[in-house]
């Protein structure tokens, strides 16, 4: 059975078509194909069959580029399947849910309408989403199923002391306003596979995991569930990230609107694609980057590692303290997994907990690796976020509801 798993974005869209027969559908395989398309270069790239395909738009294929994707699926030397027919359901990642939607659903006019709803919650992702799903529909037809998976549903069931934000209660029923947490697939994928490696019980183990690409987030998992995280109402909130400020005092907002005066949209670009990183070293957003200017002694980029490092370290030491200590921390996404001097930095300021780092096996790491040393008292993995698989299983699991 071939499902097709959609992450549809402001600037690129990523697909990946899985064959979801048999053991496929407990333990994740790599696609039979995947693809993304650079929304601002007109340009897609394509693995299939071991083979990598780069290709830029004609015009006319810019007028409906998400479109073009898809049908490089069964069209050309890229062809993975014959048409598609051969599609059996298609998952869309949704990225904030709202009160409603708390678990994945069967996609029909009124989810259509609620996601647009909460447009005002995450603006540079659920339209974006939104258009993922109606470009499906249109390519694939009534028959196929769509499946929603919304990145806040893991994060739903948050103890209250943790979800509640401390503002007049009034304002907060009604504007609905409560932690929600985002990257929600990703944790929950993340946590499931480190008790796998760990080869422990999952009602009896503990881990943090850190998604740390662009965006930037920390869970803390327990018995299989989230008890705490560092995103917020929205994206923004909890650590330093690429472009965004991550959690800043209040008052600077505040501060801000009396000498600067901007108005909501300087302020959603100051704040969401102007700080972080980027902000901070005035360069770049990137930690490649960021890491290669640090070592040719650009104090801007230094400052840049210094305070994300100090920001993660943080917020490690206070999930220590929701979980009472942990089996394991988990570094997954971009930076997560191939940053090792951000591994270094936060695993060393984390020795009071008895977090012992081997040197030698964090910078010769693989996929799915214990890179601690046997004395450790917490374990440290990386792990490659699956997310588009578990979008996958999520679609083979309720498909048949559709059908």
């Amino acid at each position: 059975m071939k499902i097709l798993a959609i992450n549809a974005g402001s600037s690129s869209v990523k697909s990946s078509l899985f064959d979801m027969s048999g053991r496929a559908a407990q333990e994740a395989q790599p696609p039979l194909w995947q693809a993304e398309l650079d929304v601002k270069e007109s340009k897609i790239e394509i693995e299939v069959g071991g083979e990598n395909f780069s290709r830029s738009l004609t015009e006319a294929e810019k007028e409906n580029p998400f479109e073009t994707m898809l049908s490089d699926l069964w069209q050309g030397q890229t062809a993975a399947v014959s048409g598609p027919d051969d599609i059996a359901a298609v998952g869309h990642r949704i990225v904030h849910g709202g009160p409603d939607y708390y678990q994945s659903i069967v996609i029909d006019q009124r989810a259509k309408d609620t996601i647009r709803t909460l447009f005002e919650f995450a603006p540079l992702h659920n339209p974006a989403n939104l258009r993922g799903i109606e470009c499906a529909e249109k390519v694939f037809g009534a028959n196929v199923p769509q499946i929603a998976v919304f990145d806040t549903a893991f994060h739903h069931n948050l103890p209250p002391e943790a979800a509640t934000y401390a503002l007049p209660e009034e304002l907060r029923r009604r504007y609905h306003i409560r932690r929600y947490g985002f990257h929600g697939i990703s944790h929950q994928y993340c946590a499931n596979r480190a008790v796998q490696i760990l080869g422990r019980p999952a009602d009896r183990c503990k881990v943090i995991v850190c998604h740390l690409g662009n965006g930037c987030s920390i869970a803390a998992v327990s018995n299989g569930i989230s008890v705490d995280t560092t995103m917020g109402f929205t994206p923004m909130d909890g650590l330093v990230m690429g472009t965004r400020c991550g959690a800043i005092d209040p008052g600077i907002i505040l501060y801000l609107m009396e000498k600067e005066e901007p108005d909501h949209d300087r302020l959603d670009q100051l704040l969401d694609r102007e700080s972080g990183l980027l902000g901070i070293s005035g360069t770049s957003s990137d930690m490649r980057e960021i890491l290669e200017a640090r070592s040719r002694g650009d104090a801007r980029a230094a400052l840049a590692f210094d305070v994300f490092v100090h920001s993660l370290s943080g917020y490690i030491g206070m999930m220590l303290t929701r979980l009472n200590g942990a089996d394991a921390i988990v570094f997954t996404g971009g930076i997560g997994e191939h940053a090792v001097e951000v591994r270094s930095a936060a695993c060393k300021s984390l020795a009071f907990a008895g977090v012992q780092l081997d040197f030698a096996k964090n910078r010769a790491w693989t996929d799915d690796s214990d890179v601690a040393t046997a004395q450790s008292r917490i374990r440290v993995l990386i792990i490659h976020t699956r997310e588009n698989w578990a979008i996958a299983r999520e679609a083979l699991r309720l498909a048949p509801a559709a059908w």
